[in-house]
């Protein structure tokens, strides 16, 4: 034994066991094709995306007033190059799709052009929205030593700057890349932000694990959820065929200065969280709520069991000795 596995003659049996389970089911290869865009480039384009919003956190540091326009103009080209290829696949792909598996539409070249190029126009305008979401998170969260440490370290603050920047290209009606770059942060923070949602200025998602927040929801300015709040769809309306209305709206609204603590759950296109209300932990809601409203789950009582035998309920008031297979 050297400790290095040997295949041998299994190696021709194995490969066409694989090839064949591909050529049985084309649902999940993406063989033979010339149009596709690619995960790994995408990654490429969010990092370097990330680098020219937040100059000196992300990438090249030690930046200074005097070359970070030259800085700026490196780093420009390659965001459209890999942007403007990527964009090039991705409609292609979705022109070949939508004409039944033929020639991709030869115009692509062109949109990819105008909408790689509106794109770019459009990344001081997110600066300026994400500079309002760290501000957001300073004066929301007191553990937090400023912006820098919101920038650098809040998973929250990832996730919404790549939703951001992800928004934009859905749209514009870029297909598959805004959701590839949103999956990413969903890997990278446990955060998973539809594109299509719509998110006002100064949002706040403290801590992050476990947020998910659907496509059609509307979110407005001023709001702050935490951890494991869910923003999802009550049902899925269909058409007479039994096929899924992709259009209709869904998922919640969230009007201005809403606070959503841990694992609440609001669902529905036709539930509206009104305007300065406070939604408490672990609430299940699927119905309106008005403005100014506060919505709290009451707990069961809870009884805690001292050393001298004890048994107390929560607001510290004494009761009745209970056996411990009660307690």
């Amino acid at each position: 034994m050297n400790g290095e596995f040997e295949i041998g003659d299994d190696l021709t049996r194995l490969v066409d066991g694989v090839v064949r389970s591909y050529r049985a089911d084309e649902r999940t290869r993406h063989i033979g094709q010339s149009f596709f865009p690619s995960r790994t480039e995408i990654g490429e384009l969010i990092e370097r995306l990330l680098e020219l919003v937040y100059p000196g956190f992300f990438g090249r540091q030690g930046l200074t007033d005097h070359n970070v326009a030259y800085h700026v103009g490196e780093l420009i080209p390659r965001i459209a190059f890999i942007a403007h290829r990527q964009v090039y696949r991705s409609l292609c792909y979705h022109d070949r799709i939508s004409r039944g598996g033929a020639t991709h539409d030869p115009s692509c070249e062109a949109r990819a052009d105008e909408l790689t190029r509106e794109f770019l126009n459009r990344l001081p305008g997110v600066r300026a929205r994400l500079a309002d979401d760290v501000q957001a998170a300073v004066d929301g969260d007191p553990a937090a030593t400023g912006c820098d440490e919101v920038v650098l370290a809040y998973p929250g603050m990832l996730a919404v700057s790549v939703y951001r920047l992800a928004h934009e290209l859905h749209e514009l009606r870029v297909p598959l890349i805004p959701r590839v770059m949103t999956e990413w942060a969903h890997r990278m923070t446990g955060v998973d932000i539809h594109p299509g949602a719509t998110v006002g200025r100064s949002f706040f998602i403290d801590h992050g694990t476990g947020v998910v927040i659907g496509e059609t929801t509307h979110i407005g300015d001023n709001v702050k959820v935490y951890q494991g709040v869910t923003l999802g769809a009550l049902s899925f309306p269909k058409d007479a065929g039994g096929r899924i209305i992709r259009e209709a709206k869904r998922h919640p609204t969230v009007e201005d200065r809403v606070t959503i603590y841990a694992n609440a759950i609001i669902l529905g296109g036709e539930t509206v969280i009104g305007h300065d209300s406070v939604i408490g932990g672990s609430v299940f809601l699927t119905s309106s709520v008005p403005p100014r409203s506060t919505v709290t789950f009451a707990p069961p009582d809870l009884r805690i069991k001292g050393r001298d035998g004890v048994s107390r309920l929560h607001d510290g008031k004494q009761q009745t000795i209970i056996p411990d297979y009660q307690i």
